[in-house]
């Protein structure tokens, strides 16, 4: 979707399903930080496509860095669902205010023009790990969203709300493949992606000296993180059930997002 503050946003309808559907549009949409949209870009998401919920996948830290965006002040309701972990009473950052994946004894924060799938994928089920609860309620919030759609995002719109996305397909049914094919069509704007964050003095220490192959997304990774799924609860949905999202839940999401 062309639009002049955001470069990463997109419908996720028209995916197949393996049953003969296809997700249906304007339910669910995938996007980078909002911050900086414009308001035509404003009027397009909730005129034309009726965005109506938020779920902002960030930390507090990056929020209160970037802003929430403009989004939240045009009547849309706004959910905060950071997927770190939080380290203090109402917080989702560190009390010095870096970036959760900047920790000195995280992975990250090694040679990450080198971390392939496996890293990769190992930081998602991360995601899992600390933050079911955030996970879920995305997931719960969009099958409750009654009108108009849900739009979810973080910084790329590539990390973290592709495994809620991932989630969410898996759910609705989507064939794998086009999981995994819409988890790489963010590398279709990754120049433009990169530019923007490294723009911002929020990310552009962080992306200092890293390549921008580093930060493409490639099919192994989102492969290799449904695969772990599959292999430790059986599937995605056997996570989900895991951790009170169960099958009831599940139907009401696949209703709200298939044709």
């Amino acid at each position: 979707m062309q639009l002049q503050g955001a470069v990463n946003v997109r419908d996720i309808g028209d995916l197949p399903t393996t049953d003969g559907r296809t997700t249906a549009p304007r339910r669910l949409l995938r996007a980078d930080n909002l911050q900086s949209l414009t308001q035509e870009d404003v009027r397009r998401l909730v005129e034309e496509l009726r965005v109506r919920l938020v779920l902002d996948l960030r930390t507090g830290t990056e929020i209160r860095s970037e802003g929430p965006g403009p989004l939240r002040h045009r009547a849309v309701a706004y959910r905060h669902l950071s997927l770190f972990p939080e380290a203090g009473d109402n917080t989702d950052f560190a009390a010095d205010e870096v970036l959760p994946w900047q920790s000195e004894d995280d992975t990250r924060s090694r040679d990450r023009n080198t971390a392939g799938p496996d890293v990769v994928a190992g930081y998602y089920l991360g995601y899992l790990r600390d933050r079911p609860d955030n996970v879920v309620a995305a997931l719960r919030a969009i099958s409750e969203q009654e009108d108009g759609a849900a739009l979810v995002h973080c910084a790329a719109g590539k990390d973290r709300t592709g495994v809620v996305v991932a989630l969410a397909l898996s759910v609705a049914k989507v064939d794998r493949q086009a999981i995994i094919d819409d988890y790489v069509a963010t590398g279709d704007v990754l120049p433009q992606l990169v530019a923007r964050l490294e723009s911002s003095p929020t990310y552009a220490g962080d992306l200092a000296g890293r390549t921008l192959d580093s930060h493409r997304p490639v099919a192994a990774t989102m492969a290799r993180f449904l695969g772990e799924l599959d292999e430790r609860f059986g599937d995605p949905h056997g996570w989900l059930n895991r951790h009170g999202f169960d099958a009831e839940d599940q139907e009401a999401l696949r209703r709200r997002l298939v044709a």
